[in-house]
């Protein structure tokens, strides 16, 4: 599938600020299940960018704007050829081989990170409650994850406005509601929780006329989880809209949670008053 993005991010100040240093994580991957074509980032007021690579291989572009300004606009087209191999397994493993491999030290030294609580996938009583819950007696590890998938998609409630940027996993367990980034949140926590390693992954999601929970979202920005399958690797687990990742899906990037892969952030001096004003279009070509 042949998808264009535009993503354009607008900051508007009461006052005139200086000095706003950024980071941009706008940059589509290219990788076995999607091949970045063209990407294009513009900055107004005109500034200079540097790219660089964070430690998950994201594809980062900073920036500075030192003069005097009112409002701040990054833009970021990009044209990207998506495939469906997200969806094939590796070699089967059985239950027993599974849970032996992710019990493994070197596996667990190597994936360290995707298995130690973070603050928005946190560990709690509430937390270990829910995964165990969810466990399922005698499945695999590829089972296991997408019966978390459908638990959390069949008693959560997708509504916007029932938390904020800042809710961790236990928030959105307690209020049962929560957007995408909850949900891949609480279920990065439960896969942590049964010793899965799992990430939090950002991109964008094209709906086109499909029928989902998220059809009324304005935005097609996206988050989901991908949890590794002994075996086969990464996959791509969407617990929002009870699926895997497929060819709808373009991923800007992985981290441990959102703090790692926040699409825009930076700071200023100057006016706390601002306005934030985010337009995302997603066309298939």
């Amino acid at each position: 599938m042949k998808l264009k993005i535009r993503h354009i991010t607008t900051y508007r100040y009461e006052d005139p600020v200086t000095d706003s240093v950024n980071e941009i994580r706008l940059s589509p991957r290219t990788n076995f299940r999607q091949s970045c074509y063209h990407h294009s980032i513009t900055v107004e007021p005109t500034a200079p960018l540097f790219t660089y690579e964070d430690g998950f291989g994201n594809r980062i572009h900073a920036f500075t704007v030192n003069r005097l300004h009112q409002e701040l606009v990054i833009t970021s087209e990009s044209t990207v050829v998506t495939h469906d191999n997200d969806g094939m397994l590796g070699r089967v493993l059985t239950p027993e081989e599974d849970w032996a491999t992710l019990a493994d030290d070197k596996l667990q030294n190597k994936y360290a990170e995707f298995l130690m609580p973070t603050h928005y996938a946190s560990l709690d009583d509430g937390i270990s409650a829910f995964a165990n819950e969810a466990r399922l007696a005698g499945a695999g590890v590829y089972d296991q994850v997408m019966a978390l998938v459908s638990k959390i998609y069949a008693e959560f409630e997708y509504r916007p406005n029932a938390t904020h940027v800042g809710a961790t996993a236990s928030d959105a367990l307690r209020g049962r509601a929560g957007v995408c980034q909850d949900f891949a949140h609480l279920m990065i926590a439960s896969c942590r929780a049964m010793g899965i390693p799992a990430r939090y992954a950002s991109g964008y999601h094209f709906i086109g006329d499909l029928q989902t929970r998220t059809a009324d979202f304005e935005q097609a920005s996206h988050a989901w989880v991908e949890a590794y399958i002994p075996g086969t690797g990464w996959l791509g687990f969407d617990p929002t809209n009870n699926n895997r990742v497929d060819e709808r899906y373009i991923k800007l990037g992985h981290g441990r949670d959102y703090v790692d892969i926040v699409p825009v952030k930076g700071i200023y001096r100057g006016t706390p008053n601002q306005q934030l004003i985010v337009e995302v279009d997603v066309q298939r070509l």
